[in-house]
């Protein structure tokens, strides 16, 4: 993955967490009656994240949360409130809510009135519904795609099949996922179907989240490297142009994914 800035979009601090600027005159804790005690005492910034690069603190504290949910970092179930979060970022409590209530959106985590935030909790026929209308999505484009797109283009997108392998080696499910993401969403816009490509990343995006009960080291190494390895697989397929390859490879994607 790309490095991100240094200096005023943010630093990372010890124990893997990321601090973005503070800002003045706010203050941290307190704010509209979330309790800030008997919290898990858990990392909001997945393992070996690098520095979030966008410019807005609120885009910012997003890309980080999202990671953590990824990570496992973030527990299905707890409850975790805007200013405990904020001082764990070295933010006020106003861009961690916002950006809870956009993961809320999401259906990632849920309101809980006057504590907080609660990690929506996930089971295994959520993520087998998911990798069911993936499937449905997108095993139809790749097809269409397998027929009309020139190998040449195939071939432009092997620098990210293999980067998807390097991060899958790296062990990090935040890592890996940002990475796989990137190599379905350069696939998939080669239909210019931009709404395509907006749902498709939703529901790769939900897919990625733990079921409950799971923890950091639930997915490991091995697992990733092999969900990686069928991307360029399938990158093979798709420039040989042989259909019942492509169609048997990403069925078995995403029956590896549900």
């Amino acid at each position: 993955m790309k490095q991100g800035a240094q200096g005023s979009a943010g630093a990372e601090v010890p124990g893997g967490r990321v601090r973005v600027p503070q800002q003045p005159g706010v203050a941290d804790a307190g704010v509209r009656g979330e309790h800030t005690h008997s919290e898990p005492d858990v990392p909001v910034v997945a393992r070996g994240r690098p520095v979030v690069r966008r410019s807005s603190v609120r885009g910012q504290i997003v890309d980080a949360l999202r990671a953590a949910l990824v990570a496992g970092d973030l527990r299905p179930g707890e409850v975790y409130s805007a200013p405990v979060l904020g001082e764990r970022f070295g933010v006020s409590a106003t861009p961690v809510r916002e950006a809870m209530q956009q993961l809320a959106l999401e259906g990632a985590v849920e309101v809980v009135p006057n504590r907080g935030f609660r990690v929506v909790e996930r089971g295994a026929r959520e993520l087998a519904e998911l990798a069911e209308v993936r499937a449905l999505i997108e095993v139809p484009v790749m097809l269409r795609l397998a027929r009309t797109v020139p190998a040449e283009r195939w071939a432009e997108l092997r620098p990210l099949a293999e980067a998807t392998v390097r991060a899958a080696s790296s062990g990090c499910r935040a890592t890996y996922a940002e990475s796989d993401r990137g190599f379905h969403r350069a696939v998939l816009s080669l239909s210019g179907n931009e709404q395509l490509v907006q749902i498709a990343e939703d529901l790769h995006r939900r897919a990625q989240w733990p079921l409950v009960g799971s923890g950091p080291g639930v997915r490991g190494r091995a697992d990733l490297v092999a969900d990686a390895h069928e991307h360029t697989a399938l990158l093979d397929a798709l420039i040989t142009r042989d259909l019942d390859v492509v169609r048997a490879l990403v069925g078995e994607h995403f029956a590896g994914a549900g």
